[in-house]
């Protein structure tokens, strides 16, 4: 029994058995359910046939397997084997290894030549050659092509479920080992024992922590070179993609990789040692440097990339009106619609048509969906254009282009202007895979506007601009006082601070003169200041004062009062800032479940994944773009049907979810595409409407309690808002402006005057030589010696 126990981890079980039949597999990534034939194990089960389940490279007919990890009890399919790893069994002695390698299998391989295999590699022969090849060449007249088979043959059969082995050994679960493999494939083993700090640039979900612990293994301490480097990218990385800066200070970034190292009980370095590897990391081109800044490459690109763009649309040609057709045809459209317009909208309207680039900018309530409205209405008269898509076909495309960052906020665009509106990505042929340099569709039309500016992040904007043709005007409309984007930069608020770009700021609230008390709050949140009205009692808002431990309790109260008044859950929206802890958005889903969409009878079909279970008639939230199936991510939507396995002829679990009528099917491996809806995070709400939000803030979401998040979610309330927690928690947050805020370069390049722009040098080992790198001293870094 100890052999067995040699691959275990403590307190695991054994299950040895032959294949019967593969129930399921995914060819992606080889999650894989199949009966076996017990033969052995060390656990309870009695039973002749298992059910094993996890990720196998490779499972061959009938052959005799031995699988390590645990039995589990599935609500539906009753008790299973959940597989760490999975390996073929081996003959176990000279006469059994003899047969095995003479066999149909091996092509060429007699019996005369396997016994002078086996006799001069011992009993260990299999995983030697695994290991390496080059040990065949011990083998008394084995011919290079012999060797060559045998080699291959096992890596097929055998190698694979090795690697995957040894890879979790180095504490790689399934999953990631599988990703592992995927990437290097035969070579897994030989690149993470050469250079295990590989994983951290190629693997998404393995940082330097877990290659340093693999690092350590195999004798990489203290400063060597590839440790380093690794540390570097890390740290770049996790500032730019965490905390949205487009770039870290050079000295910023040693100490940050020094502290790291200093952390590691697999040794520190000095100072000059890390500056001299991130010289070499910017000779790779791995990193970007100017000016003391240190970007990821991507994102240097991008930055400078939109700067030529921006500026590029800037300098077109522009066909400008006489200002007295523009009022006449003005004066017509208002008479025609009702509308009288005010003065900065007019302005607006005015400024829009006369600029290749604008940005029309406002907080909530101050129309800038009126003035999109009429830009597109005047646009149209002006220039003797249909404002009716039907009209328009393939040889002559609708020459308005109206888009969005998310699903939802294009939605709304489409309703307030009655014309076709779609995500970015969906307009530049984008499937949300993409590499950050890979260009996307050249987009065709006379004037394209873009909605929920703060939510482009400069990847995004980058790609935007550059496919936007030398004579289409543009109209960029975002309040910038909202949350920056997700991904790195701050795109609007860059634009509105370089003062490049014509733009017009509308003030006048309009919502506020009908009687709406969130507008006049978040206006309030916006300048900073607690309104003496926070707690007091409106007709449109509330707040109910409780602590962390009762906000489940009152927002199920809230929630069940709000329901019983006629409001479904598409209604109603609980925004939180944090996903963890007794306030946070994965318990309170799991409580607004029961309130909204109970099962208490059973008769509702549901699938478990994980520890969430989705029934019909919930409300999820779709987390990756899937543009072929036309659903986004942040879009909203409902399961509307399940199928379980034996129902269908795919034979596999399947959730069917309607978003606003367009039905998207998921198998149980797409599951980790969605999440509950019933509570969201504010950012996922960005470019949404509710008729009611319920907002949550106390002080144990300190660390998320800023203005900029307050005044967003605040804003995506249409008719109620319900404030719960804290009084003092508003207050930190309103008070909390400036610590986040980004570094970019966006406003300061395109700011500067034309030939100005800084390059990017690169750093050489002389420079470096001649510089003192001590952070800290008053002496000068290498980064003082970047080209400029």
């Amino acid at each position: 029994m100890q052999e067995k126990r040699d691959l275990f981890t403590e307190g695991e079980q054994f299950l040895k058995g032959r294949h019967i039949v593969t129930i399921f597999r995914n060819n992606e990534n080889f999650y894989t359910v199949l009966r076996v034939r017990v033969a052995e194990t060390d656990g309870t089960y009695k039973e002749k046939e298992a059910v094993v389940t996890g990720y196998f490279p490779a499972v061959h007919e009938h052959e005799m397997y031995i699988f390590h990890g645990h039995f589990k009890d599935h609500p539906r399919f009753g008790r299973q084997f959940i597989a760490r790893t999975a390996q073929k069994e081996m003959p176990q002695t000279k006469q059994g290894l003899i047969t095995y390698l003479s066999g149909d299998l091996f092509k060429g391989i007699g019996k005369k030549t396997a016994e002078t295999i086996v006799e001069t590699l011992g009993e260990q022969a299999i995983s030697k050659i695994i290991s390496d090849k080059s040990c065949l060449k011990q083998v008394p007249k084995l011919p290079v092509e012999k060797a060559d088979v045998l080699y291959d043959t096992l890596m097929k059969h055998q190698g694979l479920e090795q690697i995957m082995v040894t890879l979790n050994e180095f504490g790689f679960g399934p999953q990631l080992s599988m990703k592992i493999y995927q990437m290097y494939y035969e070579d897994s083993l030989a690149i993470i024992q050469e250079n295990p700090y590989r994983l951290v640039e190629d693997i998404e979900g393995i940082g330097f922590i877990r290659a340093d612990e693999i690092g350590a293994q195999i004798g990489i301490t203290g400063g060597h070179p590839d440790r380093l480097k690794a540390a570097i990218l890390y740290a770049l990385e996790q500032k730019c993609l965490q905390d949205g800066h487009c770039y870290v200070e050079a000295e910023e970034l040693l100490r940050i990789v020094k502290e790291l190292l200093d952390k590691s009980a697999n040794g520190t370095a000095e100072f000059d040692e890390i500056a001299k590897r991130l010289v070499g990391l910017e000779e790779e081109g791995k990193v970007a440097g100017e000016n003391k800044r240190v970007y990821m490459p991507s994102l240097y690109f991008s930055e400078k990339g939109l700067v030529t763009n921006i500026k590029r649309v800037l300098d077109q040609e522009q066909q400008s009106f006489p200002e007295s057709e523009f009022l006449l045809t003005l004066g017509e459209l208002e008479d025609r619609t009702g509308i009288s317009y005010a003065p900065s909208q007019k302005e607006a309207i005015q400024t829009a048509l006369s600029s290749p680039l604008m940005i029309l900018t406002g907080g909530p309530g101050t129309g800038k969906t009126t003035v999109i409205k009429g830009i597109v209405e005047l646009y149209g008269e002006l220039h003797g254009l249909s404002l009716d898509p039907k009209k328009y076909d393939k040889d002559e495309p609708f020459p308005i282009k109206l888009c969005a960052p998310t699903g939802r906020a294009a939605k709304r665009m489409m309703e307030s202007t009655g014309l076709p509106a779609v995500t970015i990505h969906r307009l530049l042929g984008f499937t949300g895979q993409e590499d950050p340099e890979e260009e996307g569709n050249a987009i065709g039309g006379r004037l394209l506007i873009i909605d929920e500016a703060s939510m482009v992040d400069i990847w995004l904007a980058h790609q935007l601009f550059k496919a936007i043709p030398d004579d289409m005007q543009v109209i960029i409309v975002g309040d910038e006082d909202q949350l920056p984007s997700v991904g790195p930069g701050q795109v609007l608020k860059d634009l509105l601070a370089s003062q490049t770009v014509p733009s017009v700021r509308l003030t006048d609230i309009y919502r506020q003169e009908e009687g709406s008390s969130i507008i006049s709050l978040a206006h309030s949140i916006k300048d900073g200041i607690v309104p003496d009205t926070l707690v007091s009692p409106q007709k449109d808002r509330s707040f109910i004062r409780c602590g962390t431990g009762q906000i489940a309790d009152v927002i199920q109260k809230v929630v069940k009062n709000a329901a019983g008044k006629g409001f479904e859950a598409r209604d109603i929206q609980v925004l939180a800032p944090m996903y963890k802890g007794p306030a946070g958005i994965d318990k309170l889903n799991e409580v607004l479940q029961q309130v909204l969409n109970p099962n208490e009878d059973g008769r509702r079909k549901e699938i478990v994944f994980g520890s969430v279970k989705y029934r019909i008639g919930d409300k999820v939230l779709q987390l990756v773009n899937q543009p072929e199936q036309n659903v986004f991510n942040g879009d909203i939507g409902e399961i509307v049907s399940v199928f379980y396995a034996k129902e269908n002829t795919e034979k596999e679990d399947m959730v069917i979810v309607s978003y606003e009528g367009n039905e998207v099917t998921y198998t149980r491996n797409d599951l980790n595409q969605i999440t509950h809806a019933f509570c969201c995070s504010i950012h996922k709400s960005q470019g949404s409407e509710f008729k009611v939000v319920i907002l949550p803030v106390v002080k144990s979401y300190y660390r998320m309690l800023r203005r900029n998040l307050l005044y967003t979610a605040i804003t995506r309330s249409k008719q109620f808002l319900i404030l719960c927690g804290e009084e003092e928690a508003f207050q930190i947050g309103i008070a909390r402006n400036d610590d986040l805020i980004r570094k970019t370069a966006l406003a300061e390049r395109l700011s500067e005057e034309e030939g100005a722009q800084t390059s990017n040098g690169p750093l050489t080992e002389e420079t470096w030589m001649t510089a003192d790198p001590m952070i800290g001293m008053d002496g000068v870094t290498p980064f003082d010696f970047m080209a400029v």
